[in-house]
């Protein structure tokens, strides 16, 4: 008989592909902008000719902040849901659904971390800066 996942598994899952959507943030727009910022602009060009990908995704930035939004929400509503969720029972699980909360708070707020500044740079550094 296979087992239905469990809330708290399914919230890590939403917190953690909403962390890697928010690294995508910083790979496309914030690391290049990073890079001229400080003045790094050769860098940049090894980077750019050692990984093409990076200027492609560049181009759908917009989509690329929205989508990882959109997930950052989602999971931010199902941390705050599950905090008032009882945990089961058994001590084991008890202690396993504690740990994967704490695992999803840290997760979600490391990824909004990463998103905001994945903004800062992509969006706002530009008006600020030049």
């Amino acid at each position: 008989m296979a087992r239905k996942p469990s809330v708290a598994s399914s919230n890590t899952l939403i917190a953690t592909l909403s962390l890697f959507t928010s690294m995508g943030t910083l790979v496309c727009c914030a690391l290049p902008a990073l890079l001229v910022t400080l003045g790094l602009g050769a860098s940049l060009a090894g980077l750019i000719s050692s990984a093409p990908w990076i200027a492609q995704i560049s181009n759908y930035k917009v989509e690329i902040f929205l989508l990882s939004g959109f997930l950052l929400s989602s999971s931010t509503v199902l941390v705050i849901r599950s905090r008032t969720a009882p945990c089961p029972i058994d001590p084991v699980q008890a202690i396993a659904c504690k740990r994967l909360r704490k695992i999803n708070k840290i997760t979600t707020g490391l990824a909004w971390l990463i998103y905001l500044v994945g903004f800062f740079f992509a969006f706002l550094a530009v008006h600020i800066f030049y």
